[in-house]
Protein backbone atom coordinates (compact mmCIF):
# COMPACT_ATOMS: atom_id res chain seq x y z
CA UNK A 1 0.00 0.00 0.00
CA UNK A 2 1.38 3.36 -0.98
CA UNK A 3 0.97 6.34 1.29
CA UNK A 4 2.69 9.07 -0.68
CA UNK A 5 0.84 12.06 -2.07
CA UNK A 6 -1.72 14.34 -0.51
CA UNK A 7 -4.45 13.08 -2.87
CA UNK A 8 -3.99 9.45 -1.87
CA UNK A 9 -7.29 8.31 -0.24
CA UNK A 10 -5.37 6.06 2.12
CA UNK A 11 -3.16 8.85 3.49
CA UNK A 12 -5.00 9.51 6.74
CA UNK A 13 -5.46 5.80 7.40
CA UNK A 14 -1.77 5.11 6.82
CA UNK A 15 -0.67 7.96 9.08
CA UNK A 16 -2.90 6.67 11.86
CA UNK A 17 -1.70 3.09 11.32
CA UNK A 18 1.94 4.12 11.38
CA UNK A 19 1.28 6.08 14.56
CA UNK A 20 -0.14 2.97 16.24
CA UNK A 21 2.83 0.84 15.14
CA UNK A 22 5.29 3.50 16.25
CA UNK A 23 3.64 3.91 19.65
CA UNK A 24 3.54 0.14 20.21
CA UNK A 25 7.21 -0.19 19.26
CA UNK A 26 8.22 2.72 21.48
CA UNK A 27 6.20 1.31 24.37
CA UNK A 28 7.76 -2.15 23.97
CA UNK A 29 11.25 -0.64 23.96
CA UNK A 30 10.47 1.11 27.27
CA UNK A 31 9.38 -2.09 29.05
CA UNK A 32 12.24 -3.51 31.17
CA UNK A 33 13.92 -6.82 30.42
CA UNK A 34 14.24 -8.82 33.64
CA UNK A 35 16.15 -11.78 32.21
CA UNK A 36 19.60 -10.49 33.17
CA UNK A 37 18.38 -9.58 36.68
CA UNK A 38 17.09 -13.12 37.17
CA UNK A 39 20.30 -14.69 35.86
CA UNK A 40 22.43 -12.52 38.16
CA UNK A 41 20.41 -13.12 41.34
CA UNK A 42 18.66 -16.48 41.08
CA UNK A 43 21.51 -18.41 42.71
CA UNK A 44 21.41 -16.25 45.87
CA UNK A 45 17.69 -16.91 46.52
CA UNK A 46 16.86 -20.00 48.59
CA UNK A 47 13.89 -22.16 49.47
CA UNK A 48 13.24 -22.64 53.19
CA UNK A 49 11.25 -25.56 54.56
CA UNK A 50 10.53 -25.90 58.26
CA UNK A 51 9.18 -28.58 60.57
CA UNK A 52 7.11 -27.75 63.63
CA UNK A 53 6.06 -30.12 66.41
CA UNK A 54 2.44 -29.71 67.48
CA UNK A 55 0.16 -31.64 69.80
CA UNK A 56 -3.29 -32.79 68.79
CA UNK A 57 -5.83 -35.59 68.90
CA UNK A 58 -5.32 -38.39 66.39
CA UNK A 59 -9.07 -38.90 65.90
CA UNK A 60 -9.70 -35.25 65.09
CA UNK A 61 -8.99 -33.76 61.66
CA UNK A 62 -5.70 -31.77 61.44
CA UNK A 63 -6.09 -28.28 62.87
CA UNK A 64 -9.37 -29.06 64.65
CA UNK A 65 -9.54 -28.62 68.40
CA UNK A 66 -12.01 -29.79 71.03
CA UNK A 67 -14.89 -27.24 70.99
CA UNK A 68 -15.26 -24.88 73.94
CA UNK A 69 -18.59 -26.10 75.34
CA UNK A 70 -20.55 -24.70 78.33
CA UNK A 71 -19.74 -25.89 81.85
CA UNK A 72 -21.62 -29.10 82.65
CA UNK A 73 -22.52 -29.85 79.04
CA UNK A 74 -22.87 -33.62 78.45
CA UNK A 75 -21.26 -33.11 75.04
CA UNK A 76 -18.26 -31.62 76.81
CA UNK A 77 -17.94 -34.72 78.98
CA UNK A 78 -18.23 -36.88 75.89
CA UNK A 79 -15.51 -35.02 74.04
CA UNK A 80 -13.23 -35.08 77.06
CA UNK A 81 -13.85 -38.79 77.52
CA UNK A 82 -12.60 -39.61 74.03
CA UNK A 83 -10.26 -36.68 73.44
CA UNK A 84 -8.77 -35.70 76.81
CA UNK A 85 -7.81 -32.01 76.66
CA UNK A 86 -5.21 -32.29 79.40
CA UNK A 87 -2.68 -34.38 77.52
CA UNK A 88 -4.03 -37.93 77.53
CA UNK A 89 -5.12 -38.95 74.08
CA UNK A 90 -3.00 -36.21 72.49
CA UNK A 91 -0.12 -37.07 70.20
CA UNK A 92 2.75 -35.02 68.83
CA UNK A 93 2.59 -34.39 65.09
CA UNK A 94 5.03 -32.86 62.65
CA UNK A 95 3.78 -30.13 60.31
CA UNK A 96 5.77 -28.60 57.48
CA UNK A 97 5.71 -25.13 55.96
CA UNK A 98 7.52 -23.40 53.12
CA UNK A 99 9.07 -19.99 52.64
CA UNK A 100 11.88 -18.15 50.88
CA UNK A 101 15.05 -16.34 51.81
CA UNK A 102 18.24 -14.86 50.35
CA UNK A 103 21.94 -15.08 51.09
CA UNK A 104 23.59 -11.87 52.33
CA UNK A 105 27.02 -13.23 53.22
CA UNK A 106 29.14 -15.76 51.33
CA UNK A 107 29.84 -17.56 54.63
CA UNK A 108 26.23 -18.68 54.89
CA UNK A 109 24.07 -15.97 56.47
CA UNK A 110 20.50 -16.12 55.18
CA UNK A 111 17.72 -13.55 55.73
CA UNK A 112 14.04 -14.48 55.88
CA UNK A 113 10.83 -13.61 57.77
CA UNK A 114 10.36 -14.41 61.44
CA UNK A 115 7.00 -16.01 60.71
CA UNK A 116 8.64 -18.41 58.25
CA UNK A 117 10.80 -20.02 60.96
CA UNK A 118 8.64 -19.39 64.04
CA UNK A 119 8.53 -22.41 66.42
CA UNK A 120 10.50 -24.50 63.93
CA UNK A 121 12.19 -27.64 65.25
CA UNK A 122 14.08 -28.08 61.98
CA UNK A 123 14.98 -25.61 59.20
CA UNK A 124 16.24 -26.82 55.82
CA UNK A 125 17.65 -24.36 53.28
CA UNK A 126 17.67 -25.58 49.67
CA UNK A 127 20.06 -23.84 47.29
CA UNK A 128 19.75 -23.36 43.55
CA UNK A 129 22.25 -26.21 42.95
CA UNK A 130 19.83 -28.56 44.83
CA UNK A 131 21.97 -28.81 47.97
CA UNK A 132 19.91 -29.04 51.17
CA UNK A 133 21.55 -27.69 54.33
CA UNK A 134 20.24 -27.52 57.87
CA UNK A 135 20.13 -23.99 59.25
CA UNK A 136 20.24 -22.57 62.75
CA UNK A 137 18.62 -19.32 63.91
CA UNK A 138 21.17 -16.66 64.83
CA UNK A 139 18.43 -14.28 65.95
CA UNK A 140 14.90 -13.16 65.16
CA UNK A 141 12.67 -10.17 65.78
CA UNK A 142 8.90 -10.68 65.82
CA UNK A 143 8.06 -6.96 65.76
CA UNK A 144 9.77 -6.41 62.40
CA UNK A 145 9.19 -10.00 61.17
CA UNK A 146 12.90 -10.55 60.49
CA UNK A 147 15.05 -13.65 61.11
CA UNK A 148 18.76 -14.31 60.47
CA UNK A 149 19.80 -17.90 59.72
CA UNK A 150 23.23 -19.56 59.30
CA UNK A 151 24.12 -22.52 57.11
CA UNK A 152 27.49 -24.32 56.97
CA UNK A 153 28.79 -23.43 53.53
CA UNK A 154 31.48 -21.23 51.98
CA UNK A 155 31.83 -19.08 48.88
CA UNK A 156 28.10 -18.77 48.37
CA UNK A 157 26.51 -16.36 45.87
CA UNK A 158 25.12 -13.26 47.57
CA UNK A 159 22.60 -10.58 46.66
CA UNK A 160 23.49 -6.92 46.25
CA UNK A 161 21.73 -4.67 48.75
CA UNK A 162 20.12 -1.40 47.70
CA UNK A 163 18.55 1.58 49.48
CA UNK A 164 14.82 1.33 50.03
CA UNK A 165 14.67 5.01 50.98
CA UNK A 166 15.45 5.84 47.34
CA UNK A 167 12.43 3.93 46.01
CA UNK A 168 9.77 5.88 44.13
CA UNK A 169 6.12 5.08 43.54
CA UNK A 170 5.68 3.66 40.04
CA UNK A 171 9.17 2.13 39.93
CA UNK A 172 9.52 -1.40 38.52
CA UNK A 173 10.36 -4.17 41.01
CA UNK A 174 10.82 -7.95 40.82
CA UNK A 175 10.30 -10.76 43.33
CA UNK A 176 11.95 -14.20 43.36
CA UNK A 177 10.62 -16.87 45.70
CA UNK A 178 8.92 -20.23 46.13
CA UNK A 179 5.14 -19.68 45.97
CA UNK A 180 3.34 -22.92 46.83
CA UNK A 181 6.74 -24.64 46.73
CA UNK A 182 7.57 -23.74 43.11
CA UNK A 183 11.23 -22.81 43.54
CA UNK A 184 12.69 -19.64 42.04
CA UNK A 185 9.46 -18.30 40.60
CA UNK A 186 9.72 -14.75 39.26
CA UNK A 187 6.97 -12.10 39.38
CA UNK A 188 7.18 -8.42 38.51
CA UNK A 189 5.21 -5.23 39.11
CA UNK A 190 5.57 -1.67 40.35
CA UNK A 191 5.82 0.10 43.69
CA UNK A 192 2.26 1.11 44.60
CA UNK A 193 3.05 3.09 47.76
CA UNK A 194 5.84 3.59 50.28
CA UNK A 195 5.76 4.03 54.05
CA UNK A 196 2.50 2.10 54.29
CA UNK A 197 1.32 1.46 57.86
CA UNK A 198 -0.72 -1.68 58.45
CA UNK A 199 -3.14 -2.05 61.38
CA UNK A 200 -1.39 -5.13 62.74
CA UNK A 201 2.13 -3.73 62.38
CA UNK A 202 3.40 -0.72 64.34
CA UNK A 203 7.10 -0.56 63.59
CA UNK A 204 7.36 -1.32 59.85
CA UNK A 205 6.80 1.27 57.06
CA UNK A 206 5.90 -1.27 54.37
CA UNK A 207 6.58 -0.98 50.65
CA UNK A 208 3.30 -1.73 48.86
CA UNK A 209 3.55 -3.30 45.39
CA UNK A 210 1.33 -5.10 42.90
CA UNK A 211 3.90 -7.89 42.49
CA UNK A 212 2.19 -11.29 42.67
CA UNK A 213 3.04 -12.74 46.10
CA UNK A 214 1.58 -16.03 47.38
CA UNK A 215 2.21 -18.48 50.26
CA UNK A 216 5.86 -19.53 50.00
CA UNK A 217 7.08 -16.12 48.79
CA UNK A 218 7.44 -14.88 52.38
CA UNK A 219 11.02 -13.99 53.22
CA UNK A 220 12.10 -13.68 49.59
CA UNK A 221 13.81 -10.62 48.10
CA UNK A 222 12.26 -7.71 46.23
CA UNK A 223 14.67 -6.31 43.61
CA UNK A 224 14.85 -2.98 41.80
CA UNK A 225 15.95 -2.66 38.14
CA UNK A 226 19.59 -2.36 39.23
CA UNK A 227 19.41 -5.87 40.65
CA UNK A 228 19.56 -4.62 44.24
CA UNK A 229 17.41 -5.97 47.07
CA UNK A 230 15.16 -3.16 48.28
CA UNK A 231 12.69 -5.16 50.36
CA UNK A 232 11.70 -8.49 51.92
CA UNK A 233 8.32 -9.81 50.78
CA UNK A 234 6.28 -10.38 53.92
CA UNK A 235 2.50 -10.01 53.59
CA UNK A 236 -0.44 -9.80 51.23
CA UNK A 237 -3.90 -8.32 51.62
CA UNK A 238 -6.47 -10.89 50.59
CA UNK A 239 -10.09 -11.83 51.15
CA UNK A 240 -9.59 -15.21 49.49
CA UNK A 241 -6.21 -16.35 50.82
CA UNK A 242 -4.60 -15.75 47.42
CA UNK A 243 -3.02 -12.76 45.72
CA UNK A 244 -5.39 -9.85 45.02
CA UNK A 245 -2.99 -7.17 43.79
CA UNK A 246 -1.79 -5.91 47.19
CA UNK A 247 1.52 -7.16 48.54
CA UNK A 248 3.80 -5.66 51.19
CA UNK A 249 7.56 -5.80 51.67
CA UNK A 250 9.76 -4.79 54.60
CA UNK A 251 12.17 -2.00 53.53
CA UNK A 252 15.72 -3.36 53.28
CA UNK A 253 17.19 -0.34 55.12
CA UNK A 254 15.14 -1.18 58.20
CA UNK A 255 15.65 -4.94 57.78
CA UNK A 256 19.44 -4.70 57.62
CA UNK A 257 19.56 -2.51 60.72
CA UNK A 258 17.67 -5.29 62.53
CA UNK A 259 19.92 -7.96 60.95
CA UNK A 260 23.06 -6.16 62.09
CA UNK A 261 21.73 -6.01 65.65
CA UNK A 262 20.78 -9.69 65.54
CA UNK A 263 24.25 -10.56 64.27
CA UNK A 264 26.01 -8.54 66.97
CA UNK A 265 23.85 -9.16 70.03
CA UNK A 266 21.09 -11.59 69.08
CA UNK A 267 18.23 -9.13 69.62
CA UNK A 268 16.83 -5.84 68.32
CA UNK A 269 16.38 -2.71 70.43
CA UNK A 270 13.99 0.14 69.58
CA UNK A 271 13.24 3.58 70.90
CA UNK A 272 10.31 4.12 73.29
CA UNK A 273 8.51 7.13 74.78
CA UNK A 274 5.89 5.50 76.98
CA UNK A 275 2.65 7.09 75.80
CA UNK A 276 -0.66 5.79 74.49
CA UNK A 277 -1.88 7.76 71.48
CA UNK A 278 -4.87 8.17 69.19
CA UNK A 279 -5.48 9.55 65.72
CA UNK A 280 -7.24 12.92 65.30
CA UNK A 281 -10.38 13.34 63.20
CA UNK A 282 -12.00 16.59 62.08
CA UNK A 283 -14.17 16.96 65.20
CA UNK A 284 -11.27 16.37 67.58
CA UNK A 285 -9.10 18.81 65.63
CA UNK A 286 -11.76 21.48 66.10
CA UNK A 287 -12.05 20.69 69.80
CA UNK A 288 -8.28 21.10 70.21
CA UNK A 289 -8.30 24.43 68.35
CA UNK A 290 -6.56 23.03 65.25
CA UNK A 291 -7.35 24.11 61.69
CA UNK A 292 -6.95 20.61 60.26
CA UNK A 293 -6.69 17.05 61.64
CA UNK A 294 -3.07 15.96 61.97
CA UNK A 295 -0.70 14.56 64.56
CA UNK A 296 -1.20 12.10 67.42
CA UNK A 297 -3.05 12.98 70.63
CA UNK A 298 -1.71 11.59 73.92
CA UNK A 299 -4.23 9.42 75.78
CA UNK A 300 -2.00 8.32 78.62
CA UNK A 301 1.55 8.87 79.90
CA UNK A 302 2.96 5.71 81.46
CA UNK A 303 4.60 5.85 84.89
CA UNK A 304 8.38 6.18 85.03
CA UNK A 305 8.56 6.62 81.26
CA UNK A 306 10.72 8.91 79.09
CA UNK A 307 7.56 10.84 78.17
CA UNK A 308 6.71 11.52 81.82
CA UNK A 309 10.24 12.75 82.49
CA UNK A 310 10.06 14.98 79.39
CA UNK A 311 6.84 16.64 80.63
CA UNK A 312 4.23 15.08 78.33
CA UNK A 313 0.61 15.47 79.44
CA UNK A 314 -2.64 13.81 78.44
CA UNK A 315 -4.22 15.87 75.66
CA UNK A 316 -0.93 16.94 74.08
CA UNK A 317 -0.96 16.65 70.29
CA UNK A 318 2.38 15.56 68.83
CA UNK A 319 3.05 17.27 65.48
CA UNK A 320 6.74 16.62 64.92
CA UNK A 321 9.24 14.18 66.43
CA UNK A 322 12.96 14.64 65.84
CA UNK A 323 12.32 16.66 62.70
CA UNK A 324 9.84 14.13 61.26
CA UNK A 325 6.31 15.32 60.58
CA UNK A 326 3.63 13.30 62.38
CA UNK A 327 0.69 13.32 59.98
CA UNK A 328 -1.23 10.55 61.75
CA UNK A 329 -0.89 8.50 64.94
CA UNK A 330 0.67 5.63 62.94
CA UNK A 331 3.70 7.82 62.13
CA UNK A 332 4.78 8.34 65.74
CA UNK A 333 5.61 4.75 66.88
CA UNK A 334 7.64 4.30 63.71
CA UNK A 335 9.61 7.53 64.22
CA UNK A 336 10.25 6.74 67.89
CA UNK A 337 11.12 3.10 67.21
CA UNK A 338 13.79 4.05 64.66
CA UNK A 339 15.44 6.50 67.08
CA UNK A 340 18.58 5.21 68.87
CA UNK A 341 18.04 4.46 72.56
CA UNK A 342 19.38 7.30 74.73
CA UNK A 343 19.17 9.98 72.05
CA UNK A 344 17.58 13.29 73.11
CA UNK A 345 14.94 14.39 70.62
CA UNK A 346 13.04 17.64 70.06
CA UNK A 347 9.26 17.13 70.03
CA UNK A 348 6.82 19.76 68.73
CA UNK A 349 3.36 19.59 70.34
CA UNK A 350 0.14 21.55 70.75
CA UNK A 351 -1.08 21.93 74.33
CA UNK A 352 -4.38 23.67 75.01
CA UNK A 353 -4.24 25.35 71.61
CA UNK A 354 -0.67 26.62 71.96
CA UNK A 355 2.49 25.32 70.32
CA UNK A 356 5.17 24.03 72.65
CA UNK A 357 8.52 22.22 72.41
CA UNK A 358 9.54 19.30 74.62
CA UNK A 359 12.83 17.40 74.76
CA UNK A 360 12.69 13.64 75.36
CA UNK A 361 15.51 11.19 75.99
CA UNK A 362 14.32 8.08 74.15
CA UNK A 363 14.23 4.89 76.21
CA UNK A 364 14.32 1.23 75.13
CA UNK A 365 11.07 -0.40 74.08
CA UNK A 366 10.06 -2.99 76.73
CA UNK A 367 8.89 -6.48 75.82
CA UNK A 368 5.23 -7.12 74.97
CA UNK A 369 4.77 -8.79 78.36
CA UNK A 370 6.15 -5.77 80.21
CA UNK A 371 4.00 -3.38 78.17
CA UNK A 372 0.83 -5.35 78.88
CA UNK A 373 1.36 -4.85 82.62
CA UNK A 374 1.34 -1.04 82.28
CA UNK A 375 -2.14 -0.62 80.77
CA UNK A 376 -4.48 1.94 82.40
CA UNK A 377 -11.08 6.03 84.06
CA UNK A 378 -13.59 7.59 86.53
CA UNK A 379 -19.19 10.87 91.40
CA UNK A 380 -22.73 11.90 91.57
CA UNK A 381 -23.54 14.56 89.08
CA UNK A 382 -26.04 15.09 86.36
CA UNK A 383 -26.05 17.28 83.35
CA UNK A 384 -29.17 17.70 81.28
CA UNK A 385 -27.15 19.93 78.98
CA UNK A 386 -25.13 16.92 77.81
CA UNK A 387 -27.75 14.26 78.38
CA UNK A 388 -25.67 12.26 80.86
CA UNK A 389 -25.19 11.66 84.58
CA UNK A 390 -22.06 10.80 86.51
CA UNK A 391 -21.37 9.54 90.02
CA UNK A 392 -18.35 9.00 92.27
CA UNK A 393 -16.30 5.84 91.88
CA UNK A 394 -15.99 3.29 94.67
CA UNK A 395 -12.56 2.38 96.08
CA UNK A 396 -12.97 -1.07 94.51
CA UNK A 397 -13.61 0.44 91.09
CA UNK A 398 -10.59 2.70 91.38
CA UNK A 399 -8.39 -0.20 92.43
CA UNK A 400 -9.64 -2.38 89.56
CA UNK A 401 -9.05 0.39 87.01
CA UNK A 402 -5.75 1.44 88.60
CA UNK A 403 -6.95 5.01 89.19
CA UNK A 404 -5.95 7.04 92.22
CA UNK A 405 -7.85 10.33 92.42
CA UNK A 406 -9.10 10.93 88.85
CA UNK A 407 -12.35 10.29 87.12
CA UNK A 408 -16.11 10.08 87.53
CA UNK A 409 -18.30 7.16 86.45
CA UNK A 410 -21.02 7.61 83.81
CA UNK A 411 -24.25 6.24 85.32
CA UNK A 412 -26.75 7.29 82.63
CA UNK A 413 -26.61 8.45 79.01
CA UNK A 414 -29.72 9.70 77.23
CA UNK A 415 -30.16 10.92 73.67
CA UNK A 416 -28.09 14.08 73.38
CA UNK A 417 -24.56 15.43 72.86
CA UNK A 418 -22.89 12.85 75.11
CA UNK A 419 -24.56 9.94 73.32
CA UNK A 420 -23.75 11.39 69.90
CA UNK A 421 -20.10 11.77 70.94
CA UNK A 422 -19.95 8.06 71.77
CA UNK A 423 -20.09 8.22 75.58
CA UNK A 424 -21.85 5.22 77.15
CA UNK A 425 -22.95 4.06 80.60
CA UNK A 426 -20.00 2.58 82.48
CA UNK A 427 -17.43 4.85 80.85
CA UNK A 428 -15.13 6.82 83.13
CA UNK A 429 -14.66 10.53 82.40
CA UNK A 430 -11.01 11.38 82.98
CA UNK A 431 -10.72 14.78 81.35
CA UNK A 432 -13.08 17.40 79.96
CA UNK A 433 -11.94 20.30 77.79
CA UNK A 434 -8.28 19.65 78.74
CA UNK A 435 -8.95 19.65 82.51
CA UNK A 436 -8.55 16.58 84.72
CA UNK A 437 -11.79 15.45 86.36
CA UNK A 438 -11.59 14.53 90.05
CA UNK A 439 -15.08 15.15 91.52
CA UNK A 440 -18.67 15.35 90.33
CA UNK A 441 -18.96 18.95 91.50
CA UNK A 442 -15.97 19.92 89.41
CA UNK A 443 -17.48 18.09 86.45
CA UNK A 444 -20.81 19.98 86.82
CA UNK A 445 -19.01 23.29 87.06
CA UNK A 446 -17.01 22.59 83.92
CA UNK A 447 -20.08 21.49 81.96
CA UNK A 448 -21.82 24.81 82.71
CA UNK A 449 -18.84 26.74 81.30
CA UNK A 450 -18.44 24.77 78.07
CA UNK A 451 -18.59 27.04 74.98
CA UNK A 452 -21.84 26.81 72.98
CA UNK A 453 -21.72 25.56 69.41
CA UNK A 454 -18.17 24.25 69.67
CA UNK A 455 -16.55 20.84 70.08
CA UNK A 456 -14.47 20.11 73.16
CA UNK A 457 -12.27 17.06 73.82
CA UNK A 458 -13.36 14.55 76.45
CA UNK A 459 -11.08 11.73 77.58
CA UNK A 460 -12.89 8.57 78.67
CA UNK A 461 -11.75 5.16 79.79
CA UNK A 462 -13.60 2.05 78.70
CA UNK A 463 -12.44 -1.39 79.86
CA UNK A 464 -9.03 0.00 80.84
CA UNK A 465 -8.55 1.56 77.38
CA UNK A 466 -8.49 5.38 77.21
CA UNK A 467 -9.85 7.21 74.15
CA UNK A 468 -10.51 10.84 73.22
CA UNK A 469 -13.95 11.82 71.89
CA UNK A 470 -15.15 15.12 70.44
CA UNK A 471 -18.15 16.48 72.38
CA UNK A 472 -20.27 18.99 70.45
CA UNK A 473 -21.87 21.50 72.84
CA UNK A 474 -25.41 22.53 71.81
CA UNK A 475 -26.57 26.14 71.62
CA UNK A 476 -29.18 27.76 73.83
CA UNK A 477 -29.32 25.27 76.67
Amino acid sequence: MRCIGSRNPYLLFCVALLGVFYSAAAFSRELPDFTKLVEANNNAVVNISTTQKVKGHPALPPGMEIPDLPEGSPWGDLFRHFFDDEGEGQEEFSTRSLGSGFIVDEDGYVVTNYHVVKDASEIIVRLQDRRELEAKIIGSDERSDIALLKISAKDLPVVKLGRSEELKVGEWVMAIGSPFGFDHSVSVGVVSAIGRNLPSETYVPFIQTDVAINPGNSGGPLFNLDGEVVGINAQIYSRTGGFMGLSFAIPIDMAMDAIQQLKEKGRVTRGWLGILIQDINRELAESFGMKQPRGAVVLKVLPDSPALKAGFKVGDVVLKFGGKEIHSSADLPLAVGQTPVGKKVEVKIIREGKKKTLYAAVGELPSEEELSKSDTVPDKAKSNRLGMRVKPMTPEQRERLELKDRGVLVSLVEKGPAYEAGIRKGDVILMLNNEDIKTTKQFQRLVKKLPEGKSVPVLIQRRKAPVFLALKIPRGK
